[in-house]
């Protein structure tokens, strides 16, 4: 039997009984596709949390409280200690630096904020002029908050433009008088609307000035330090200085943990990079259970070809060229299957990305060219005890139908 002959004769079989062709091809496509999407979907979120921290700039240093140890676990939290808090002083020390450009403190709370009968429930940061410079925030009117001494508590503050349009009814905010907690503050100004930045809603937030934060939730201690480099090339060093810094002033320890955004990007990236890996691997087990389905038909298929198995090994077909014959059909069925998986993935991958524009989708190359070799495969190993058992078939048993 020649190459051509055998691959005309696997086509012929293939076309003959076009349901349970349609049907092999249709559970391959499924875990081509699947495999796609969902490989899709993982590095859209990769993408999507590479450009957040992007948007922050390449300069950007946070200061927390507590040593971060290897382990994760803050120092002092297995022993009940609770870590030494970041002051206004230790803030405004950092910035005696010229490696820091700009250095912004930030007390974080929950308080309701009411204009007349309207209240809602609110985040309020707390913070300093150069907050907005670092995090890249623009006013839709107005102006962000003064730029004063850190321990001066002006009645000022700047809100979110859901805040604007739900307590002051579409009406221009600026200048007017809002209630935050027991205290009142004039909105200085509006900012633009902006959305979810790093996992904070910017629509939804009230800024006030970080001494007034301090003083509204009766705390001398800080939540963060956002710390903005004069350059990328002299960040080491200003985290150096940070960590010298607070040395000093802390009576020789170092209980804080000074993180840079490629240190954060990277931590992300491994983690979203492993979930594109499982639901990758995920997806391929509905590939195993496509050739499993294969693996079944064609056994089916064997017992309803023995007349045509015993006629081709009665005219000389060796058992070879048999076991290849089937073997060419269950490779036939993966790669038209595959074929068929990648058209419809890239069609659910355009769907996604048209239902949700604000994200990436885009399935990486080796995701693809896994799920075609895959397939491939799972349709050669499965596909060879059908193929052993019609290569073995006695020629005249076969053709007496045995």
């Amino acid at each position: 039997m020649r190459l051509a002959d055998r691959h005309r004769v696997a086509f012929s079989a293939l076309a003959r009984t076009p349901l349970r062709t349609a049907m092999l091809l249709l559970a391959t496509a499924i875990g081509v596709a699947a495999v796609l999407m969902l490989t899709a979907l993982g590095e859209a979120a990769r993408g999507y949390i590479a450009d957040e921290f992007q948007s922050l700039g390449t300069d950007l240093l946070v200061v927390l409280p507590g040593r971060t140890e290897t382990s994760g676990a803050g120092a002092g939290m297995m022993s009940g200690a609770t870590p030494r808090d970041i002051t206004l002083d230790d803030a405004r020390a950092l910035l005696r630096s010229s490696a820091i450009a700009a250095v912004a403190p930030l007390v974080v709370g929950e308080s309701p904020v009411s204009v007349g009968s309207l209240e809602r429930d609110v985040t309020i940061m707390g913070t300093t002029a150069s907050y907005a410079a670092i995090r890249r925030w623009t006013m839709a009117s107005g102006e962000f908050l003064p730029d004063v001494d850190m321990d001066r508590e002006s009645p000022v503050c700047v809100i979110g433009d859901t805040i604007g349009r739900e307590l002051f009814r579409g009406e221009p905010p600026v200048g007017r008088w809002l209630r935050v907690g027991d205290r009142r503050c004039r909105v200085a100004g509006l900012l633009a609307r902006q959305g979810v930045s790093v996992m904070v809603d910017v629509d939804t937030v009230v800024m006030i000035p970080v001494a007034m934060a301090q003083s509204l939730f009766d705390s001398a201690g800080l939540f963060r330090v956002l710390i903005q480099a004069r350059s990328r090339d002299v960040m080491p060093a200003a985290r150096r200085f940070v960590l010298d810094t607070f040395r000093e002033r802390h009576h020789g320890e170092e209980d804080v943990t000074v993180i840079t955004q490629d240190a954060v990007l990277k931590t992300f990236d491994g983690i979203l990079g492993a979930l594109t890996m499982a639901l990758a691997g995920i997806a391929a087990v509905s590939l195993l259970v496509a050739g499993v389905l294969i693996m079944n038909v064609m056994l089916v298929a064997v017992s309803q070809r023995t007349q045509e198995i015993g006629l081709l090994k009665a005219l000389g077909a060796r058992r070879s060229q048999v076991l290849a014959l089937f073997l060419t059909e269950a490779l036939y069925l993966a790669l038209l299957g595959a074929f068929a998986g990648l058209l419809l993935g890239f069609a659910g991958v355009w769907l996604l990305g048209s239902l949700y524009p604000d994200f990436t989708f885009h399935p990486p190359l080796w995701a693809v060219a896994g799920a075609v070799l895959t397939s491939m495969a799972c349709g050669m190993l499965f596909g060879i005890l059908p193929a052993r058992r019609a290569s073995r078939l006695d020629p005249v048993a076969a053709l007496a139908r045995r």
